[in-house]
């Protein structure tokens, strides 16, 4: 068996935008017809100059090799042009073709990646969502009261999320993130982030955890500051409480307050997650399978975690494809928490695929299709090119004053 072709697709998130700007989808095809799906979770270049990235990556690395000769692969292309070492733009493309590999292997041999790796250890993964706007773009007006800053919104929100079913919510009130951080969390900042937990606590009593997100807005001591603030609302964890740079300044934070820390959507590779784990910064992974380096390495970072008594947690913000990666690596790891979910897999973003997540009240059911378990939609993804100039995400690039 023998990779022959790729095709990449920039496609534009229709409204509300759940999941980000846009998504980055690549098909690798074999010399024998089969096809295997991807998607590369990047923010810091153009789409589109990712997607040519993936091609020439391909072309160096991919082509003409055997799809079930993962590792080889992986170390030439982490290795090429004498780096060795994490890159996040290189990681999101490779991971983008890794899990391909993964789907057109698991194809092959008519089983779902999961049983490939260890084999099904959960019949059902816990969800949970963001609260996102009840109606309209994901990027409602700051200037009004929304769901990120008004805390009864938020809560009727939360409220609305369990009577759909979920038993987690994920909400980060705490004020604005910017390449200029971290930075002390303003008295503001601190009031509003309480008075979410407080209201969203009373909103939804034991009936959820509350998982309380930030962006590695602040220092350790502005990070021990709101901690010492939300302990009494009991979150599940505190995310990315500062910049993912230092692990023992995340150590730190995670040795000062009784709430778990969770980290790792900006990490990738094994090294950088060994580095937290030894430094004890998180008990909460949370890789993304479409910048962490795919399958194969998130399987290694799970094992890892296993040996400190840490879950894992996989992140989405992107689309759907990396969505039914994080559940192949969720089935078959027994240090498996919960899963973060675009709503209940049910908005505009599920047109890209021809094959549904399953989601029911509050748990996601692995699929039994071999591979990944999805296709993509090809007409709906022709129908929704991406002709914008922003990335998928951005920060404010004003410093945050008092």
């Amino acid at each position: 068996m023998k990779l022959q072709s790729i095709e990449t697709f920039v496609v534009e998130n229709p409204p509300p935008r759940h999941g980000g700007r846009y998504f980055i989808f690549l098909r690798l095809t074999t010399a024998c017809g089969i096809t295997g799906v991807g998607e590369i979770y990047n923010a810091t270049f153009g789409p589109h100059l990712c997607a040519a990235m993936a091609e020439e990556v391909f072309a160096r690395q991919f082509e003409g090799r055997n799809p079930h000769r993962i590792e080889r692969m992986w170390r030439e292309t982490y290795g090429a042009g004498f780096t060795l070492r994490p890159d996040v733009t290189v990681m999101g493309v490779l991971s983008g073709l890794e899990m391909a590999c993964w789907d057109i292997i698991g194809k092959a041999a008519n089983q779902p990646v999961y049983e490939l790796l260890g084999g099904k250890v959960h019949d059902r993964l816990r969800s949970y969502t963001y609260l996102y706007p009840a109606e309209g773009d994901v990027y409602p007006d700051p200037d009004q009261p929304n769901v990120y800053n008004d805390p009864d919104i938020a809560a009727e929100a939360a409220a609305e999320a369990v009577e759909r079913g979920f038993t987690a919510v994920k909400f980060d009130p705490a004020g604005p993130y910017t390449v200029l951080g971290g930075h002390q969390p303003r008295m503001a900042d601190l009031d509003r982030s309480e008075a979410f937990c407080r209201q969203i606590r009373a909103a939804v009593g034991d009936k959820a955890d509350l998982l309380f997100g930030t962006h590695g807005q602040f220092t350790v001591s502005g990070a021990k500051r709101m901690a010492r603030r939300l302990e009494a609302y009991d979150p599940l964890w505190f995310e990315e409480p500062i910049p993912p740079e230092n692990p023992a300044d995340m150590a730190e934070v995670a040795r000062y307050t009784s709430i778990p820390v969770a980290a790792g959507e900006r990490l990738c590779t094994k090294t950088e997650f060994a580095r937290l784990l030894e430094a004890g910064g998180a008990s909460i992974l949370q890789m993304n399978l479409g910048r962490v380096g795919g399958l194969l390495e998130a399987k290694k970072i799970a094992a890892m975690a296993e040996t400190r008594q840490a879950q894992i947690a996989p992140h989405l913000y992107c689309g759907p494809v990396v969505a039914a990666a994080n559940i192949q690596i969720a089935t078959c790891s027994p240090n498996f928490l919960i899963l973060e979910s675009i709503g209940r897999f049910d908005g505009p973003l599920m047109q890209f695929l021809t094959t549904p997540i399953t989601w029911n009240e509050g748990y996601i059911l692995p699929p039994t299709a071999p591979g990944l378990g999805v296709e993509l939609n090809d007409a709906a993804i022709a129908a929704h090119p991406y002709s914008g100039t922003d990335l998928h995400l951005s920060m404010t690039t004003e410093a945050v004053t008092p």
